[in-house]
């Protein structure tokens, strides 16, 4: 394993550590991503200063906001890493009183928030919203059973490419019918559709090379999950690199895991579940720092996998959680 990325992983099972003192009660299906989140830092973040980037949301919101949902854990570490938490905050809030007028309150409105918030410009608001909302709006005509609240990061994400949101819209749909015969859960495919949207090419490049980077981790013994971690994948399959080079990168931040506190043993997080982790690592790793101030419509495609790679992450740990949380119940 190159050093850089052994340092990743180093820095990610470090950071999961910190995100379990901080939010011990939380569950456990997102401490690996606030691990993810944390690992892409410059600076040291200690469980304190989780506990009080968190308590600094529930002191700017109501007991019953949505920031108050499953989703408040890991907006917790990106205010730790943005470097000016409070106005980062304050930005988010101010969207998210921008989404209220045409999305319904869901975990996942928050997250559509901190990534507009995050990647435009205040003066751009209302536009990046209203095109988020033209695209999901589409997506909803689209697929009316698949799209539900959770699409809208990935809305949120397509809004800030230079096509319209009818040409985006298409893209997707694109994919979406190229891979669906593929896979068996439709709502996964529409989730990794919105990723590969992300990427440069024309729809039947981007999904020939998915398929690809899927069916080589197979035949090499490490089947990739087709559920929700499927869009992780995806964010991967865009970046500017070859298929063998992510897949040897892939297999060795997987088997670097298996071999973890808290991966190990019949308790620990699933094969299924530490690929999709590590997935997320490895799109890390091919965005160069200077490339990772660059948020905006014109981003690099390693940014935008990046990001991409996070939020399906962290979607999926929310959707898990969430699930988990119903079962107990």
């Amino acid at each position: 394993m190159r050093e850089e990325l052994k340092a990743v992983c180093t820095e990610f099972i470090q950071d999961r550590e910190v995100a379990k003192e901080a939010f011990a009660w939380d569950s456990s299906y997102l401490h690996p991503i606030c691990a993810g989140i944390l690992a892409d830092k410059e600076k040291t973040v200690t469980a304190q200063d989780l506990k009080q980037y968190k308590q600094m949301i529930k002191d700017k919101t109501g007991v019953f906001s949505d920031f108050r949902g499953y989703g408040m854990t890991p907006m917790a570490c990106m205010l730790a890493v943005s470097g000016d938490a409070e106005r980062l905050l304050n930005d988010a809030l101010a969207v998210y009183d921008v989404l209220k007028r045409d999305y319904w309150s869901s975990h996942y409105l928050p997250l559509v928030a901190m990534i507009v918030a995050q990647m435009a410009e205040p003066s751009e608001y209302n536009r990046i919203v209203d095109k988020a909302g033209d695209i999901y709006k589409l997506m909803k005509e689209e697929h009316p059973f698949l799209t539900s609240s959770e699409d809208g990061p990935f809305a949120a994400m397509l809004a800030f490419t230079d096509r319209s949101a009818k040409a985006m819209n298409e893209e997707v749909e694109k994919c979406y019918q190229l891979l669906k015969p593929k896979f068996f859960s439709g709502n996964a495919v529409q989730s990794l559709s919105h990723v590969l949207a992300l990427g440069e090419g024309s729809a039947e490049s981007k999904c020939q090379k998915f398929e690809s980077l899927f069916d080589t981790l197979k035949d090499s013994g490490y089947k990739y999950g087709t559920d929700y971690e499927l869009a992780t994948l995806g964010a991967l399959s865009i970046l500017d690199c070859d298929v063998k080079t992510i897949t040897e990168e892939l297999i060795e931040v997987t088997d670097y895991l298996e071999n973890q506190k808290g991966y190990k043993g019949l308790f620990g997080f699933s094969k299924r579940q530490r690929m999709g982790h590590a997935a997320m690592l490895v799109s890390s790793i091919h965005v160069e720092k200077r490339e990772r101030d660059v948020m905006n419509p014109a981003a690099v495609s390693g940014t935008i996998a990046m990001i991409a790679a996070q939020q399906a992450a962290m979607c999926a740990a929310i959707a898990a959680a969430v699930a988990a949380s119903n079962a107990a119940n």
